[in-house]
């Protein structure tokens, strides 16, 4: 990288001028800010205790040197201390020579016999259909791990189902005592779907109890929650399942199968797929085993009722609940056991979890119950936390069925986006399958990247029509562009030759792409780093942006000079690689005509 290369020869200069070694680290090379001339700018202020001298006397210094010393470097100017460069444009087209046909520009080679990083993500109840919260875990988890491949790590994709615990009780109860046998072959009604009904079903019989013993002074409110008779027969029957009970085993594979098909169809439609996908069905014992083992070595301890619990007072934290008084296990104690399961499976270098923000105190206290138990390897652990998915009219609440449905939430998407294209009447001559097609990949586009595009920590308010527009900052826009560039490519038709590039003058606005281009690589390190999509939304947004302009603004086709041409629909091929390969890295199809 030419920072790098600036940084190296700074230090020299700084030896050969003023007769010192400094820290590489302190020398500070930025991108020059837009509204002054220079490409790269050096912070000269911490340097001025080995010169001795001003920072527009120690900045020229240095800029003279670096013109006389670095062929890179063509010009300098000093603003108030900091040095700005000018890089030869000689140093961008060699740049553009030697990756402009590179598909893979970017993308590290995976590294070999690297210890794998084990991405989870989606992780959803058996008692409802996916939401539009899952969208953006699924998304975010799914990119995740395409950013950390293009970064040479070798990825494990995976997914914990919550097929087990008091919630699904709660759907299997409200189907045997309601629901009249009904199945999804019976209603045409998605397998997730119609076990979710059962389960807001649930709630409001529930509720409805809770109510009534409260109102004939049965039991206060906070007493009848914990007594109403429909909570007490759904614990039973977890007690139950966990002791085997052939019935409530019937039922709960029953059911969880019809689960378990209605997610894979939503997965596939949102482009979301895993290595491998564990069960909380089959992980929770290797939890109880774990426990049971810290219980012994008295690194956990029993109150008198029999539960089981890990006191983190020592942390600054309270008491955890491990195992129930009845020996039923809670959520931490099977992701004890699937921790466990997964180091000892692929030994990894990273445990990265994709979970909401809500579950914070949650991955605190699991990586402290780890190493109260001596699993020192709980430092691997990392909770990619990510912010809620809120909507213009408030947020969602699944008891109350007030979520908005991954499946619906699709469906929408894909109509506004045959709306929209259709309005611009550009697709006349599409079949209707070609048509479906772009709309669908316009739809998917239009809510993965308008959700990838927020910083994964912030919240975020979704808006459906916001999404599919094809100006602005959208995932529509970017398809466009990358469309256009292939209409230019068909029309250059064979005038994509090599050009000369010693005749080559390059202005501008082709320098600045140049340069964004130049950036692609370390965007992609940076989003590996900070596990953010969102890094390579914004970027792609920038060029795509850059790229327009220069469209509009720049004859790419209609230029005497057949040398011009051809650099400039090789520069404009160059550019849609950088974006497909940004969209493939956020899960986005980018179609060659809209």
């Amino acid at each position: 990288m030419i920072e790098n290369i600036l940084n190296k020869k700074i230090c020299l200069a700084l030896n050969d001028i003023y007769n010192i070694n400094v820290n590489p680290d302190i020398i500070l090379v930025q991108q020059t800010r837009v509204e002054f001339e220079g490409d790269y700018t050096v912070v000269v202020f911490p340097l001025l205790r080995y010169s001795k001298k001003n920072p527009e006397d120690t900045a020229n210094d240095i800029g003279e040197y670096l013109t006389k010393n670095l062929k890179e470097v063509k010009s300098f100017n000093v603003i108030k201390g900091f040095l700005n460069l000018v890089i030869d444009d000689n140093f961008w087209i060699d740049f553009f020579n030697l990756n402009f046909n590179n598909d893979n520009f970017g993308i590290k080679p995976q590294e070999k016999s690297s210890k794998p990083v084990v991405v989870e993500y989606s992780s959803p109840n058996t008692n409802k259909p996916l939401h539009l919260g899952h969208i953006r875990n699924n998304l975010l988890g799914y990119s995740v791990a395409e950013i950390l491949k293009a970064n040479g790590k070798n990825v494990v994709k995976v997914n914990l189902v919550n097929n087990r615990g008091i919630h699904i009780c709660k759907s299997i109860l409200a189907w045997k005592k309601w629901g009249n046998n009904e199945t999804p072959e019976s209603t045409g009604m998605k397998g997730d779907h119609l076990v979710g009904k059962y389960y807001v079903l649930f709630e409001t019989k529930y509720k409805e109890e809770v109510k009534k013993m409260v109102s004939e002074g049965i039991f206060n409110e906070e007493e009848a929650k914990k007594n109403a008779p429909l909570l007490l027969e759904a614990q039973e029957m977890l007690r139950k399942w966990e002791a085997k009970d052939k019935e409530v085993i019937d039922l709960w594979t029953m059911m969880n199968d019809w689960v378990y098909k209605g997610f894979d169809v939503t997965y596939n439609r949102l482009g979301i797929d895993f290595d491998k996908i564990y069960y909380e069905s089959d992980t929770y014992l290797l939890g109880k085993e774990l426990v049971n083992t810290g219980l012994k070595n008295n690194f956990l301890f029993q109150k008198p009722d029999g539960s089981v619990w890990a006191d983190l007072k020592d942390k600054g934290l309270d008491e955890k609940l491990l195992l129930r008084k009845d020996g039923t296990s809670v959520y931490i104690t099977q992701d004890l056991g699937t921790a466990k399961l997964r180091y000892t499976e692929y030994n990894p270098e990273k445990l990265i979890y994709v979970v909401g923000n809500e579950q914070n105190y949650h991955f605190d206290v699991l990586k402290l119950i780890l190493e109260k138990l001596g699993e020192n390897w709980f430092q691997i652990i990392h909770h990619l936390s990510y912010g809620m998915v809120e909507l213009p009219h408030g947020k969602m609440k699944s008891r109350e069925g007030t979520v908005v449905d991954a499946d619906d939430l699709m469906d929408e998407m894909f109509s506004t986006a045959r709306k929209t294209t259709e309005e611009l009447g550009k697709i006349k001559d599409f079949s209707e399958e070609k048509a479906n097609e772009l709309y669908n990949i316009v739809s998917l586009g239009a809510l993965k990247y308008f959700i990838l595009k927020v910083d994964p920590k912030k919240n975020m308010m979704f808006n459906p029509e916001e999404s599919i527009d094809f100006n602005g900052n959208t995932g529509p826009f970017i398809q466009y562009t990358y469309a256009r560039i292939q209409s230019i490519l068909k029309k250059a038709g064979n005038s994509n030759n090599i050009p000369d590039y010693d005749g080559i003058k390059i202005n501008k606005k082709e320098k600045e792409l140049l340069k964004l281009l130049y950036q692609f690589p370390e965007v992609i390190t940076q989003a590996g780093k900070d596990y953010s999509p969102a890094t390579i939304a914004n970027y792609v947004f920038t060029l795509v942006k850059n790229y327009n302009k220069y469209y509009q603004e720049v004859p790419i086709l209609k230029v005497d000079d057949n040398n011009t041409k051809n650099f400039r629909v090789l520069l404009s091929e160059f550019i849609a690689n950088v974006i497909k390969t940004s969209m493939k890295l956020l899960g986005i199809e980018v179609p060659v005509r809209m």
